[in-house]
């Protein structure tokens, strides 16, 4: 139990102004001391000479939110040789889920340690933050790229004859191309659906050529952090710039069972009578499960041993998707090992 190795917690409910401390005392489990913080420099300063002041001896920290409004606090502490752990933010169930403040939130964080719930070592490599922001962005302006594409071919439909029958059945790059250069007219309806379609297509290039942009500094940071990666079968610098990011650096996740289950790929028993099978994870870090997902795809369609092993799953009764599910659960445990063998850089 956390009370028998340390003497004090200090949970920490986030915010983006502010941040609410409560002291706890492990053995007795009583509160010592609230505190509310500006989440500022000054404020971390704050609240780490009021640990060094009431909190004497083994302390550790929990924090919820320490990937967003608490990042910034979990670094200090870390950088100042402060034990720090994440905690999720608890459920509202019962009547003390009834009772809400910003104190009690702190308080329960810190608790929940007490009580036996395992805190995760947040993320705090300045190399993988930095490729977290990089992908975050470039996923920004894929996904704001589709919109647009979707929303010009749809815009089209409904276009005047005349310019649907001149842009409609063209390749996409010629399309976008031909809406650029969309003038506009005398017509009222022509001439604004010109303008709608010339302002979708630069959107569109001026999209792709940002995520292009983002694509190739991934590539250059993944390259130097971690080219072992790389050199694995079916791992671009998109997929190995999400495992870097999940993984974030040596003994954070504790085995790679945990990564497994971190990546939504861990086998849930869902068997009933006489058959025996394993259910889907639709939990876990999904960036990461997308990336296993896509170095599967790109084995399965490439490499002869992974066709080997999925006609041998089938044969064994196992359906395809069972099979590729089988592969993700290896793969995970595989790229793990490699992640944990890397030089401490990331």
């Amino acid at each position: 139990m956390l009370a028998d190795d340390v003497a004090y917690v200090l949970g920490v409910d986030t915010h983006a102004d502010s941040h609410a401390l409560c002291l706890l005392e492990a053995s007795s489990k009583r509160t010592r001391r609230h505190l509310s913080i500006p989440a500022t420099r000054r404020g971390y300063r704050q609240a780490l000479r009021l640990a060094r002041r009431q909190a004497p001896g083994r302390r550790v920290w929990a924090l919820e939110g320490s990937g967003s409004y608490g990042a910034g606090l979990a670094r200090f502490l870390h950088e100042r040789g402060e034990q720090v752990l994440e905690v999720e933010r608890p459920a509202r169930t019962g009547r003390r889920g009834r009772l809400k403040s910003d104190a009690l939130d702190a308080e329960r964080a810190a608790r929940s340690l007490l009580e036996g719930v395992r805190g995760a070592t947040p993320r705090l490599g300045a190399e993988t933050q930095a490729l977290r922001a990089l992908l975050t962005t470039r996923e920004g302006a894929v996904t704001a790229c589709t919109a647009a594409l979707n929303e010009l071919r749809a815009l089209l439909v409904s276009a005047p004859p005349e310019l649907r029958e001149r842009l409609q059945g063209l390749p996409e790059a010629a399309l976008l191309a031909a809406c650029v250069r969309l003038r506009g007219g005398r017509d009222a309806e022509r001439a604004a659906t010109a303008l709608a379609l010339r302002s979708l297509a630069s959107r569109v290039r001026q999209l792709r050529a940002e995520a292009k942009l983002l694509e190739g500094e991934l590539a250059r940071r993944v390259q130097v952090l971690a080219p072992e990666l790389l050199d694995q079968r079916g791992v671009g610098a998109i997929c190995a710039a999400a495992l870097l990011v999940a993984w974030s650096e040596p003994g954070r996740l504790r085995s790679e069972a945990a990564f497994a289950r971190l990546a939504g790929v861990a086998p849930i028993p869902a068997s009933s009578g006489k058959v025996v099978r394993y259910r889907l994870d639709r939990g876990g870090d999904r960036r990461l499960n997308r990336a296993l997902h896509t170095i599967v795809l790109s084995r399965r369609r490439l490499d002869p041993e992974t066709q080997a092993y999925i006609a041998r799953r089938v044969a064994e009764g196992k359906s395809e998707r069972e099979a590729v599910r089988c592969l993700k659960r290896y793969l995970a445990r595989s790229l793990f090992r490699l992640l944990e063998a890397m030089p401490k850089t990331a």
